[in-house]
């Protein structure tokens, strides 16, 4: 598995988890808001930050769908409106692509048709990501290979044999560096239906770095991802959930996003290598294991045993497996309580 350059981060096995600060439709139609959140991102330590390129229309249509689920965020509203409010202007991209740029981080987008592949490469981003909803979009797929960047693309709602298809597609349109992330469709997404087993299931079927798309609340689940081999972290954010959005509910707030970029990097540095036996770090800490230590003076010939003898921290003496060996045996010579004993004290 090679590692994938996005602007100026390095995204592989053996590098930190790349960090993408969604922000969606946080911004609530607030150019200045959506700066500011450009500005939070950063601030908290994303490496990059991502928008929707859409359009109400180039998404859906007006009297195509009314959503009917109890259990989402949008029951009862018409998609055709829903994205209406959700879309980021696309004369607002640039400038929210230079603040980020401006502050230290990549920025990219998904778009939705191909229309917004064509205004993202007028902007030149590093990277493209496709949507869990777009992944079996074919045309959509050749398009955004066919620019030669690398390609993210989110695996929700989509079967081993759509995956398995959508990398073919976009690997015979010129794309080779193509990221997978385990994604779990739902608003907010639950602990239980995020089954994050599945992603060294993915990397190994396709032998490419993977990660996380993740709508669960919080960071546990991210944080549980690098253990397992993501390397790629995707999260929604906003300025205050309480400030209302379509993707608020399930957004991480400022100071939640920062506890992400530090976990996740936590978690991948804290991984290591297999090891055993005493690290240099714990050289210090062979003092505090215990050790056999003479508890009451004790003259020649006299019998060691455990009225006489102690197991107690620190290590200095023989080692407490030597116990049973000891008891019985004749002390050679007279040893002060306290001392610790060696085999020429027997």
């Amino acid at each position: 598995m090679r590692d994938i350059q996005i602007g100026k981060f390095t995204i592989g096995p053996n590098h930190k988890p790349f960090i993408i600060a969604e922000m969606s439709g946080n911004h609530n139609q607030s150019l200045e808001r959506a700066l500011a959140l450009v500005d939070a991102a950063a601030e908290a330590g994303a490496h990059a930050l991502k928008l929707q390129t859409y359009t109400a229309d180039t998404i859906t249509m007006k009297g195509a769908y009314t959503i009917q689920d109890k259990n989402s965020l949008w029951d009862g509203k018409e998609l055709h409106d829903l994205y209406k409010m959700a879309y980021t202007p696309w004369e607002w991209h640039e400038a929210i692509f230079n603040r980020a740029k401006a502050l230290g981080m990549e920025a990219f987008s998904s778009p939705f048709d191909e229309t917004a592949v064509d205004f993202l490469e007028g902007l030149n981003v590093p990277a493209y990501k496709i949507a869990s909803f777009e992944n079996t979009h074919h045309p959509l797929l050749k398009k955004v290979a066919q620019t030669g960047k690398p390609v993210i693309v989110s695996t929700g709602v989509a079967s081993i044999a759509d995956i398995d298809e959508s990398v073919r597609v976009l690997k015979e349109n010129g794309c080779q560096n193509i990221i997978l992330l385990k994604c779990t469709s739902t608003y907010p997404a639950t602990p239980e239906n995020t089954n994050l087993f599945t992603i060294p299931h993915l990397a190994n079927l396709h032998h490419t770095v993977v990660g996380l798309s993740d709508h669960t609340m919080g960071i546990g689940a991210s944080v549980a991802a690098v253990a397992l081999g993501a390397r790629v972290i995707e999260k929604h954010f906003t300025l205050r959930r309480a400030d209302g959005g379509v993707d608020s509910a399930f957004s991480l707030e400022p100071e939640e996003l920062k506890a992400l970029v530090v976990e996740t990097e936590r978690a991948f540095l804290a991984l290591g290598n297999i090891q055993y036996g005493v690290q240099k770090a714990e050289e210090k800490s062979l003092l505090f294991k215990r050790s056999i230590y003479v508890s009451k003076d004790v003259k020649p010939g006299d019998i060691f045993s455990a009225d006489n003898l102690k197991i107690i921290r620190p290590g200095y003496g023989l080692a407490p497996k030597f116990w049973d060996a000891i008891i019985g045996k004749k002390v050679k010579e007279a040893i002060k309580a306290g001392t610790p004993l060696t085999w020429e004290n027997l």
